[in-house]
């Protein structure tokens, strides 16, 4: 009934439905996109495949296997949670700039919600385009990983899912904040200086995070980013146990909702007619 009336206040008498308005929204993003895919592929897809051989295998090849490194060699006890971290950061961006321009410099969103697709709607189609720009990056990642041969075997699959949904566990709330943002977007730095960096070297990426002192773990284990590394690394290894795979799925999901809930509020309130 909702979305009847939008439709209607603004003349159309055309209704969509939920999928089809998705959808639509993920069309027009995807057609961007496909002009302007090279300006992203340093960032998303090159970076991360230069760590993995400079540190995985240039910095690993000093590294012996051992209960450390889970008995593996260094490139592939860090390639799955790389996946994990490359995805996270391809996402800070995604959910930052692209969404303030669209509010303010492009104006994009205003131009959608004058058709009838609903705010809602436009919240749910960007975060699916979201979603789809991390499992492209994160295949092109995991095509170069195999080549190089970090990979161990098919159960990267499953660590591609968990890398996504980490993701998107930490770009729904940000896609919230910056439906908030009024400015030049100086606030995002703050998340990349201080969220985004500190998770990368500190939430279990390169090293386990029992080497960290006993009073720094903590502040891993509430980032999105150490409970990916986890379950990605035993998807990888085929090492997945029910309880506590349960309870990093949890929290990820919860984040995940919580982010969703709040940006789909806080586009209805910025977009209201």
């Amino acid at each position: 009934m909702a979305a009847e009336a939008v439709a209607v206040r603004r003349g159309t008498g055309q209704v969509l439905s939920p999928v089809r308005a998705t959808l639509l929204v993920v069309e027009g993003l995807w057609i961007w996109y496909r002009r302007n895919w090279r300006s992203t592929v340093i960032s998303s897809v090159l970076q991360p495949v230069l760590y993995l051989v400079a540190l995985g295998i240039g910095f690993g090849s000093q590294v012996r296997p051992s209960e450390v490194t889970l008995g593996l060699p260094y490139a592939q006890y860090l390639a799955p949670a790389l996946l994990v971290s490359a995805a996270l950061q391809t996402a800070s961006f995604e959910s930052t700039y692209p969404i303030l321009s669209a509010f303010k410099w492009q104006r994009t969103y205003l131009g959608i919600t004058a058709t009838p697709i609903t705010a809602g709607q436009l919240v749910a189609g960007q975060l699916t385009w979201i979603a789809a720009r991390l499992a492209f990056s994160s295949i092109a990642f995991l095509l170069v990983a195999g080549l190089l041969g970090a990979l161990t075997g098919p159960g990267v699959a499953l660590s591609l899912v968990f890398a996504v949904l980490t993701a998107m566990a930490f770009a729904a709330p940000v896609v919230a904040y910056a439906a908030t943002i009024d400015s030049e977007g100086q606030q995002f730095n703050v998340i990349f200086r201080f969220i985004v960096m500190p998770m990368t070297l500190f939430a279990g990426t390169f090293f386990p995070v029992e080497q960290l002192p006993a009073w720094v773990r903590p502040f891993a284990w509430v980032t999105p980013l150490w409970h990916g590394t986890e379950i990605s690394r035993d998807a990888a290894f085929g090492t997945l146990r029910l309880w506590p795979t349960a309870g990093h799925l949890a929290y990820l999901l919860a984040l995940l909702a919580v982010g969703v809930h709040l940006a789909r509020r806080n586009y209805l309130r910025r977009l209201a007619l």
